[in-house]
């Protein structure tokens, strides 16, 4: 029983993620950033529980998110981070987990019938994409840096962001690389936000715009690299096949897609947070996953592409595959 302790040490990790979500869902963080309270004055205010509240707290305190003083509660530097209050807050990414844990309730049921029939996927409204993609740009902009750096963009002058998001990816790319020009293809709820994005960051006379649903309608074009940054694990092999062929259209003569994902290894264990977010995908897409090299090389192949080759591996969902559209 003892060596087995670590498994049962593992599956009881999710009592602590659920008192961070639903102390975030209650927005206590925020509530104590700007003015620390006693339980009962919180439980009062909001008009909670007194004594379910207090628990909550002193749970959140034993994990380094709050501090207790005397019956006061304050945020520790770890609890400000959740608070709305914060200029880099992390809050809309864990209210996003709180929309997982529901659909992960579903796994099992989600294996025993093979598709996600009995439900529907849970729809980002505008209030919430919007807090949800401020939370992935906070928390991407190291890993857009660091690909920008490792990556030689030098021979490339226009890029096509698809599904570009506030562009994290685009900003990194063009700081990086001052002869670059880029357009930001996403919805139209989204590109909005990105143009509030690229304004702030002194970029709008290097990035244009276009609106559309990569799933529906035919990408800009030419352009001489398309990038794909965390796409292709949303979609069905099919709806790749068909995004491939869009882009290879999008794409001049001697082009390049890139695309940045999780890329898994041939035994689909490694990279292990590939394998585990391939259960994401099957519990909040209806045909998404996380793809060998093998299958994403096949497939862009059969959509014309040549010279796939992987070109940076690693655990963070950092992985980069290169395809090149023919001259000929």
């Amino acid at each position: 029983m003892e060596k087995h302790m670590h498994i049962i040490e593992e599956v009881f990790t999710f009592m602590k993620s659920r008192v961070i979500i639903t102390a975030a869902e209650l927005d206590f963080f925020t509530n104590l950033d700007e003015r620390p309270a006693t339980s009962g004055k919180l439980a009062s205010s909001m008009g909670l529980n007194p004594r379910a509240t207090a628990r909550i707290l002193d749970a959140l305190v034993t994990m380094d998110l709050l501090e207790k003083k005397g019956d006061f509660y304050h945020c520790t530097e770890n609890g400000k981070s959740l608070s709305s209050r914060h200029p880099h807050t992390i809050l809309p990414m864990i209210l996003h987990m709180a929309r997982l844990w529901k659909s992960w309730s579903y796994l099992t049921e989600t294996v025993q019938e093979g598709s996600m029939r009995k439900r529907e996927i849970q729809e980002f409204d505008d209030e919430n994409r919007a807090a949800f993609i401020g939370a992935m740009h906070a928390i991407g902009i190291g890993l857009s840096e660091e690909i920008a750096e490792g990556y030689d963009l030098s021979p490339f002058k226009r890029m096509l962001d698809v599904g570009g998001a506030s562009g994290t990816y685009t900003i990194a790319f063009l700081r990086k690389n001052l002869h670059m020009n880029a357009t930001i293809f996403d919805l139209e709820p989204v590109i909005s936000l990105a143009l509030k994005r690229i304004e702030g960051e002194g970029l709008s006379d290097r990035v244009t715009f276009a609106k559309g649903d990569f799933y529906k309608d035919d990408l800009p074009g030419e352009y001489d690299l398309v990038l794909l940054s965390a796409i292709i694990h949303q979609n069905s092999p099919e709806e790749n096949m068909d995004l491939f062929q869009k882009t290879f259209q999008a794409l001049e003569p001697g082009g390049v897609l890139l695309i940045r994902d999780h890329i898994m290894d041939e035994s689909r264990t490694k990279p292990p947070a590939g394998a585990m977010f391939a259960i994401n995908m099957l519990v909040n897409t209806r045909g998404g996953d996380t793809y060998t090299f093998g299958e994403v090389q096949h497939a862009l192949e059969t959509a014309g592409f040549t010279h796939v080759a992987l070109v940076r591996t690693g655990e963070r969902m950092d992985c980069l595959v290169e395809a090149r559209k023919p001259y000929h």
